[in-house]
């Protein structure tokens, strides 16, 4: 099928990247020229463990183009895929959608023949009927249906998630639309993912109550992890216990600095807009996420009790930036919460992650970037592992010992184990656990 994608950010060169994998013919589209320059060059402008290749066999078959002219990409396709940010509205907390009515617009004159119009954006329940009047008004006589299908991908196993789908959720209105999606989905039949087709208000909803269920999920055990301490109870083991469960399970029960990235935070503040709207307030969710916001401080307030409650002028050396492994995203990401909070308290913070860095620096003043964990850890007062990058589980601690000033670990991940720690010489704090 010939597929166009409106945005070459994370979804959208993912998604594009994937349908020619497929084997499909696909254009993907976006305004900034030297985005789509470099990825005519082959570069990629997002780290995501194997999209270079994708990309790269797409690009080497020409079933996978980029360019800047939407009409170019538009025109011949039979299905269009609107792939754009959808970030927070500064000020308000609801979903920015000027990007997407922008590309619907855009989309809509340059239709030709019967074209499925696809919200591939995390989008509030009604965006789809928006879209739809949008394109109705600027071209009447064009034939076209509009869909939704959200995505559900984990940054980090993006490629994995878009190929070997949990479920994949199709919200269309009228028969063609329908034959049209399943056509494009058609290469995933041998796998049997479930497609589950559903009204288009559903499916915009159920990747918002995702999203804030996963949330949900995260905050709850962190609140426990808190109790934990309290009681010196083991909040692994208490995870443990409770995900065995088949009605609960074990993903999403792993205490931690709080939830970040490009999802949760917007997706769960503008799931409470759309329900505040339509007086069907969601408690539970505004819980969530009132208690997340708090607990990334709290988490430098660990730090700094760690450090006999002052770290004026102390060195901190913080290992991981992102908000997860895998990827350099640094939206909302609790590290930069923590340093924040850390330097308001007077400490030297110096940093090391394996990709984030350059993404870090562009939203972080006064921090010492390390090349490695043990540049980083030179000198410290204290080092706080903040994001569980393989790279940090298996650290050479009698080299550390030897090279920080005070054996002092804060481990927001439970990496390492307090027994073990202890053994080693270091005075350790986990999250949850007792302290060693």
């Amino acid at each position: 099928m010939n597929i166009a994608i409106i945005g070459t950010g994370y979804v959208g060169l993912v998604s594009g990247a994937c349908f020619a994998d497929f084997g499909h013919d696909v254009v993907c589209v976006d305004k900034d020229a030297g985005k789509i320059a470099a990825l005519q060059a082959g570069q990629i402008p997002i780290y995501e463990p194997g999209l270079d290749a994708v990309v790269a066999r797409g690009a080497a078959t020409g079933r996978l183009r980029f360019t800047l002219e939407i009409a170019q990409a538009v025109q011949g396709a039979e299905v269009v895929f609107i792939a754009v940010g959808t970030p927070s509205r500064r000020g308000d907390g609801y979903a920015d959608l000027s990007f997407v009515f922008a590309a619907a617009r855009e989309v809509a004159a340059a239709l030709t023949g019967f074209t499925v119009v696809v919200n591939k954006s995390t989008v509030p329940v009604g965006t789809g009927d928006e879209v739809e009047r949008i394109i109705r008004e600027i071209r009447p006589d064009a034939a076209f249906a509009v869909a939704s299908n959200p995505e559900f991908l984990r940054e980090g196993a993006a490629i994995e998630d878009f190929k070997r789908p949990d479920r994949i959720i199709i919200g269309v209105e009228d028969e063609a639309a329908r034959g049209v999606m399943a056509e494009v989905y058609r290469p995933l039949n041998l796998n049997a993912p479930p497609i589950l087709f559903c009204g288009r208000r559903t499916a915009e909803l159920t990747k918002y109550a995702a999203n804030a269920f996963l949330a949900t999920k995260i905050t709850f055990i962190n609140e426990i992890a808190d109790l934990c301490e309290k009681v010196g109870a083991d909040v692994q083991e208490v995870a443990r216990g409770i995900g065995l469960d088949r009605r609960i399970g074990a993903k999403f029960l792993h205490a931690g600095p709080g939830y970040g990235g490009s999802c949760f935070p917007k997706d769960t503040v503008a799931l409470i807009k759309t329900a505040q709207d339509q007086n069907a307030p969601l408690r539970i969710v505004e819980t969530v996420v009132a208690v997340n916001d708090q607990r990334k401080r709290a988490m430098a307030r660990k730090v700094i009790a760690a450090c006999g409650g002052d770290v004026r002028g102390k060195t901190i050396a913080v290992l991981g930036l992102s908000f997860k492994p895998n990827t350099d995203d640094m939206r909302e990401a609790p590290a930069v919460d923590i340093i924040r909070a850390l330097q308001d308290a007077g400490a030297r913070i110096r940093a090391h992650d394996p990709v984030a860095m350059e993404q870090a620096a562009a939203v972080l003043d006064d921090v010492a970037f390390a090349a490695d964990p043990y540049d980083c850890a030179e000198g410290a007062d204290a080092l706080v592992l903040v994001t569980e990058w393989e790279a940090f589980r298996a650290l050479q601690f009698d080299r550390l010992k030897t090279i920080m000033r005070h054996p002092e670990v804060v481990d927001l991940r439970n990496i390492y184990r307090p027994m073990e720690m202890a053994r080693r010489g270091f005075h350790y704090i986990g999250v949850g656990i007792a302290d060693a």
